[in-house]
């Protein structure tokens, strides 16, 4: 380590029954991981939900333009719902939102008009734009304590849980 360089605090990790001042132990190695992911989640989202309120947006609203932006045509409103990283059940007033905002405007196809298409504004990449930057550090600051090997786990694991939800709906 260079003699400029300041060495950060090393944090062990808390356990999740230390933190959430549970006096039983969990009943399963798979409730306390659950709830381990579930705690996560939340503080993360606390963190996302804090920064886009700065710009007016709710995290549903900007991931709606996320997802617009990245594909760079239209969508119907139905293949938006489908690729949302929350669960929206009302994806029409999410949309309604967006447009009264002019942050997106709508357009029924001429093919079958029960399809609404989505497309973003220039308002709306004028609101993404500023966001992309302190998104991008938010991510490193949340997980920079993990080497690239341990990202890699984290996602193969989480990938691998995701998996198999359908399954245990069954």
């Amino acid at each position: 380590m260079s003699p400029n360089k300041k060495s950060e605090p090393t944090q062990d990790p808390r356990p999740l029954q230390q933190e959430l001042k549970k006096k039983a132990p969990f009943t399963s190695p798979h409730q306390e991981a659950v709830l381990n992911v579930l705690r996560t989640s939340d503080q993360f989202q606390n963190r996302f939900c804090r920064l886009l309120r700065k710009y007016g947006l709710t995290g549903s609203q900007y991931n709606v333009l996320r997802i617009l932006r990245g594909e760079g045509k239209p969508l119907p409103s139905l293949e938006i719902a489908d690729r949302m990283i929350q669960v929206v059940p009302a994806i029409t007033g999410l949309i309604d939102r967006l447009e009264k905002q002019g942050f997106v405007s709508r357009d029924r196809s001429t093919v079958d008009r029960r399809v609404v298409n989505v497309a973003i504004t220039n308002k709306g990449l004028d609101v993404l734009e500023p966001l992309d930057r302190p998104v991008e550090t938010l991510h490193k600051q949340l997980l920079k304590h993990l080497d690239r090997s341990e990202l890699s786990q984290l996602n193969h694991l989480l990938e691998k849980a995701r998996s198999r939800l359908d399954a245990a709906d069954d």
